[in-house]
C-alpha cells in the first residue's frame, strides 16, 4: 500500500505542510504552481496532476503547471464540458473519483490518451466564490477516498488559490497602471508631477511638447519655466495645499488667472493651470495641470473662420443656382467675353464697369471660376451695404475688445479670402479713409487687423465693380487717383442692355425657362409682338430689371402665355414701342432715351406720391428694387421738386 494510505491523518497534514512551504516557499508565479504540482503529486502519490486557470469563455481549463508521469505537458487546454472538471466547476466542489472515470466520461478523450483510471479535482475560488482555476490529481490505478487524503489534497489547493488570487490582483494592478499611464501620456493638457521643492520628477508628452527638454530633466526646478512673479505665487499654493487638512477639495486648488510658461521656442504662453499635492511613501508632491489658452483661442478662431466661409460658400451656391450662366450674342457682349478669357488666368487686378444690374456679380464669378485659384474660395462685400464704422473690421477683422461690441477676435474678409479672390462690389462707394488700407493691401499682400499691431500677410486676387463715375470721384476728392489706377489694371465695361440689340430676347427667354420650371408651369416661348415690345423698353434696371419683368410675367401668365402688360412698367406695358414716340423710321439718341427714362421714373413718383419703396411705392410700379430705383434717380438726376 502506498504511503498516503498508512500514516494517520495528523502526520500526513503535518507533512503535506511542510512539503508545501519547503516546496514553494521561495517560488512565485509559474515556478511557484510548477514547484506545488510536484509536491502535490508526491505527496497524494498519484500518477499526474495538474493546476488550471478557468477561461469562462469558451469554458475551458488553461494549465499553468500539468505533469503526468515523468513528463511536463506545455501548453495544455482542456475542454470542461463533458470532462469531470465540469462537475468541480459548475458544481463549486471536491470532487472525488476514485476508479472507471473513463466510464463515466467517455467523451473526454484527454484522459482516455493518458489512461486515466481514478480522478480527484477542486475548484480555486476568489474571495467572493468566483472560480479562478482548478486543482486536480488522477492516476492509472484507482483512488481510495480516505479522509487524510482529502485534507491534504485541500491544503494544497488552498496554498493554489491564494497565489492564483495574488496573481490576479498583480495583474488587475497593473492593468489599472497601465490605463493610468496611458491616460497621463495621451492627455491634450500638460501634466507635471514635482516634488516637495517644486522639482520636476516626470512629465507627460504634451508637457515636454509646451516647455520643451526643459521640463524632462528630472529634478529641473519647476520656476526656469514660468514667468516673472508665478514661480512664487506656486510656491505660495503649494504650501498652502500642503498645510490644508480635511476634505479631499483642500489638496486641490485652480490657480487665479492662470500661469504663464516659457515655451521650447522660447516664447511666452498663456495656460489655465492646477494644482494638487498628495503623500507617496511619505513624501510630499504635486500635480500641475496645465491648459494652453493660446491653442485653445486658436482652434476657436479656426472653427469660425470655417464656419463662415461654408456660409459664403452656401452662399455663392445660391447666387450660381440664381444666375445661371452669361447669355447673349451680341458683338458688345462677345468683346467683354474676350477680355474675360484673357484676364481670367492670369493673377492681374480687374474693375468691372458698368450701370446697376448689367451683371458685374455675375462677370466677377465667371472670371474666379475661369482663373487658378476656381477651388478656394470667392469672398464678396458689398461695400455700400457695410456701415462707415464697421467696414474696416469688416474687411481685415478685429482683436477682442477693439471697440465696442469685439467680444471675441475676428477674421476679416481679406482673410478668408486668403488663396482665392475677392470681389468688392461699388468699391466706389468706400470711405476714403479706408482707401488707403486697400490699396497697402493690393501692393504689399499685408494688413493689420483692428486693434492689433500684428501684421498679417495674405495672398488674394482683387476683381472690383462699381457703377459710379471714378473719374468725376477722383475730381471732386472722393476717390483716390492711386487706388484707382490699382484697381484698373485691366478695366472691362459691360454693355447696357439697351446696346445689347437682340440679345434682350434671348436673355428673356431663358429667364422665362427658368422660372417657368421652378414654378412647375408650362409656358410658350415669346411671340414676335413680345420680342418687339421686350426691344422697344430702354431698360434702365438693365438685366437684373428684366429678370424681375420676366419673373412677373410668369407668375400672371395665362393659358401658358406670358403676360407682359402686367409685367413691363405701366408707361411701356400695353403703349406703342418707344421707337414710334419719335415718328415712323427714326432712332432715338443716347439722350432721348435718357429723357424718356427720366419722365418715366418721375411719372411713377408721381404716382406713388414720391414713394420709392414699399408696396405702393414707385420701385414696385417700375418693377425695379429700390436700390436701382435710387440709383437710376441719382445716375439721371431726378430730384423731387417743391
Amino acid at each position: 500500500m502506498r504511503s498516503v494510505r498508512h500514516m494517520n491523518a495528523n502526520d500526513q497534514t503535518h507533512d503535506a505542510l511542510r512539503t508545501i512551504l519547503q516546496g514553494t516557499a521561495r517560488e512565485t508565479g509559474q515556478g511557484f504552481f510548477t514547484a506545488l504540482v510536484e509536491n502535490l503529486t508526491r505527496a497524494m502519490g498519484t500518477h499526474g496532476g495538474w493546476v488550471t486557470e478557468y477561461l469562462p469563455e469558451p469554458s475551458r481549463l488553461r494549465a499553468l503547471a500539468f505533469r503526468f508521469g515523468d513528463d511536463w505537458i506545455q501548453d495544455f487546454e482542456h475542454q470542461v464540458e463533458g470532462s469531470p472538471c465540469q462537475v468541480v466547476i459548475e458544481g463549486k466542489r471536491l470532487v472525488h473519483y476514485p476508479d472507471r472515470v473513463l466510464e463515466l466520461f467517455p467523451g473526454d478523450a484527454d484522459l482516455q490518451r493518458m489512461g486515466a483510471v481514478s480522478y480527484m479535482g477542486v475548484p480555486l475560488t476568489d474571495l467572493d466564490g468566483t472560480i479562478l482555476g482548478h486543482l486536480a490529481v488522477m492516476d492509472r490505478r484507482p483512488m481510495p477516498p480516505p479522509a487524510d487524503g482529502v485534507t491534504v489534497f485541500e491544503i494544497f489547493a488552498g496554498r493554489a488559490a491564494a497565489e492564483l488570487r495574488r496573481l490576479r490582483a498583480e495583474r488587475q494592478a497593473r492593468e489599472r497602471e497601465a490605463e493610468l499611464g496611458g491616460l497621463v501620456e495621451s492627455a491634450m493638457d500638460a501634466i507635471v508631477q514635482l516634488d516637495g521643492g517644486l522639482r520636476v520628477t516626470r512629465a507627460n508628452p504634451a508637457a515636454e511638447r509646451l516647455f520643451g527638454s526643459a521640463v524632462a530633466t528630472a529634478g529641473a526646478p519647476l520656476a526656469e519655466l514660468l514667468e516673472g512673479d508665478d514661480a512664487g505665487r506656486l510656491e505660495r499654493l503649494a504650501r498652502e495645499l500642503a498645510d490644508a487638512t480635511g476634505a479631499a477639495t483642500a489638496r486641490s486648488r485652480w490657480i487665479a488667472g492662470g500661469l504663464t510658461g516659457r515655451s521650447s521656442d522660447g516664447g511666452f504662453f498663456p495656460a489655465e493651470a492646477t494644482l494638487s499635492t498628495f503623500e507617496l511613501h511619505g513624501n510630499r508632491r504635486f500635480t500641475l495641470i496645465l491648459r494652453d489658452v493660446a491653442e485653445r483661442e486658436q482652434a476657436q478662431r479656426r472653427i469660425q473662420t470655417l464656419t463662415r466661409e461654408t456660409e459664403y460658400l452656401r452662399s455663392e451656391l445660391r447666387e450660381i443656382g440664381r444666375s445661371g450662366e452669361i447669355v447673349g450674342q451680341s458683338a458688345s457682349l462677345a468683346q467683354v467675353l474676350v477680355d474675360l478669357d484673357q484676364v481670367a488666368p492670369t493673377e492681374t487686378t480687374v474693375l468691372i464697369l458698368g450701370e446697376t444690374g448689367t451683371g458685374k456679380e455675375l462677370f466677377a464669378r465667371a472670371l474666379h471660376g475661369a482663373s487658378r485659384r476656381r477651388d478656394a474660395a470667392l469672398v464678396k462685400v458689398n461695400c455700400a451695404a457695410i456701415p462707415a464704422a464697421l467696414i474696416e473690421s469688416e474687411f481685415f477683422g478685429h482683436e477682442r475688445g477693439a471697440f465696442t461690441g469685439a467680444t471675441g477676435k475676428r477674421d476679416g474678409r481679406f482673410a478668408l479670402a486668403d488663396g482665392g479672390t475677392i470681389f468688392l462690389d461699388e468699391v466706389g462707394e468706400l470711405p476714403i479713409d479706408l482707401q488707403g488700407k486697400l490699396l497697402r493691401v493690393l501692393q504689399e499682400g499685408e494688413f493689420e487687423p483692428v486693434g492689433s499691431s500684428r501684421t498679417r500677410k495674405v495672398d488674394v486676387r482683387v476683381v472690383a465693380a462699381t457703377n459710379r463715375d471714378l473719374y468725376r470721384d477722383i475730381a471732386a476728392g472722393r476717390f483716390r487717383e492711386d487706388l484707382y489706377y490699382r484697381l484698373a489694371v485691366f478695366p472691362i465695361t459691360l454693355p447696357p442692355l439697351r446696346e445689347r440689340g437682340e440679345d434682350v430676347v434671348l436673355l428673356a427667354g431663358e429667364f422665362a425657362r427658368q422660372f417657368a420650371a421652378r414654378m412647375n408651369r408650362r409656358i410658350a416661348p415669346l411671340t414676335p409682338e413680345m420680342a418687339a415690345r421686350l426691344r422697344a423698353y430702354p431698360w434702365p434696371g438693365n438685366v437684373r430689371e428684366l429678370q424681375n419683368v420676366m419673373e412677373r410675367a410668369v407668375i400672371t401668365a395665362r393659358d401658358g402665355q406670358l403676360n407682359l402688360d402686367r409685367a413691363l412698367p405701366a408707361s411701356i406695358g400695353a403703349e406703342k414701342p418707344v421707337a414710334d414716340a419719335a415718328g415712323d423710321g427714326e432712332l432715338l439718341s443716347a439722350d432721348d432715351l435718357a429723357r424718356l427714362e427720366r419722365e418715366n421714373i418721375v411719372k411713377a413718383l408721381e404716382r406713388a406720391g414720391w414713394q420709392i419703396a414699399g408696396d405702393s411705392g414707385a420701385a414696385r410700379l417700375l418693377g425695379l428694387a429700390p436700390s436701382t430705383l435710387s440709383s437710376r434717380m441719382k445716375a439721371l438726376g431726378v430730384r423731387r421738386r417743391g
